[in-house]
């Protein structure tokens, strides 16, 4: 008779408790788990070269000032009520001592700049920006709310105030 081992394995591979029990999970999932891990580790480190790689130095870009647009000359004219004469025959007949410059209208933007919508002897009104010469000599100097300076240029004191005329008052 022979005796079995005491410690409860033999020396052949198959005569194993675990072996002689019958195995549970099959034979191919440990290659199988082994392959997903190795599949795994090599997206990773692909996912982190591509990052170090795919990076190129990144550069501030300075921000685009746009330049504001000058005021049109026509559209201040037509938006402060300007409308184009017809004919002359239509036109009122001149008073002997009608003043020579008329404001109707102000566009004040700031300090030094701005147009006023100016009539000169009797004429259509025209739009004039700071700066600009005007019939007779004079050049508009600045405008504010209600009122604009002429003078002979910028830098002379103002020789002419011209005032915008009071709103008439609503009829009750």
């Amino acid at each position: 008779m022979s005796k079995g081992p005491s410690f409860g394995h033999s020396g052949f591979l198959m005569e194993s408790p675990a072996a002689l029990q019958g195995s549970s999970t099959p034979r191919r999932a440990p290659a199988l788990v082994a392959g997903a891990l190795w599949l795994a580790a090599g997206l990773s480190a692909g996912y982190w070269v591509l990052q170090f790689l795919g990076r190129s130095p990144v550069t501030p870009v300075a921000p685009v000032a746009s330049a504001p647009q000058p005021p049109d000359p026509a559209s201040v004219a037509r938006t402060l009520g300007a409308v184009p004469v017809a004919s002359t025959a239509e036109a009122a007949p001149v008073a002997a001592a009608a003043p020579r410059y008329v404001l109707l209208g102000v566009v004040a933007t700031g300090a030094d700049s701005g147009a006023a919508l100016i009539a000169v002897d009797n004429q259509p009104p025209r739009p004039y920006r700071v700066g600009a010469s005007l019939d007779g000599g004079l050049v508009l100097q600045a405008v504010t709310r209600r009122t604009v300076r002429l003078g002979p240029s910028l830098q002379t004191p103002a020789t002419v105030e011209l005032s915008l005329p009071e709103p008439a008052a609503a009829p009750s």
